[in-house]
């Protein structure tokens, strides 16, 4: 079995596809409450308030969903994947959550406690799926035994 083959078997795995699954529920639940808090806080906008306070709003609102934005693509193409959906592979750009969008919190300070925290949220989700998708493309290192049936089967 070539390493390739292991990683898509070891990718359909339970604990993978529970994985995944898992982290998109989680996903999609803080996108609905992320809308849901920054259309509130852009309603309470429309009274004269501090122009700039707007305009980080608005920007903190989009980072924050375009990070979302990308977890939710990352956990599609990964179930994607996990399918055998021949359109969804280990080498597409979509396979790859790429480098983070970290919000401003010099700026996010000013914001209400439940914006920093899902601002907060989304940050940490992103970073643990950078982890995990660390972990599932991280070279293993052969253990000893495979290195013993490596050599047999050498020899063979």
């Amino acid at each position: 079995m070539t390493r390739g083959t292991a990683a898509l078997q070891d990718m359909a795995s339970p604990v993978h596809r529970a994985q995944v699954e898992n982290l998109y529920v989680e996903a999609m639940l803080l996108a609905d409450e992320a809308h849901a808090a920054f259309a509130a806080a852009r309603d309470l906008g429309r009274a004269p308030r501090d122009a700039l306070l707007q305009v980080s709003l608005a920007c903190e609102s989009l980072k924050t969903t375009t990070r979302l934005m990308h977890i939710i693509a990352w956990l599609l193409h990964r179930r994607a994947m996990i399918a055998g959906d021949p359109g969804a592979g280990p080498k597409d750009s979509a396979a790859h959550i790429g480098e983070p969008i970290d919000a401003d919190w010099s700026v996010c300070e000013r914001f209400d406690a439940p914006l920093r925290r899902i601002v907060a949220a989304s940050e940490r989700l992103f970073d643990r799926i950078a982890r995990m998708e660390a972990g599932w493309t991280a070279r293993e290192t052969p253990r000893p035994v495979q290195a013993l049936l490596a050599q047999l089967e050498a020899r063979l």
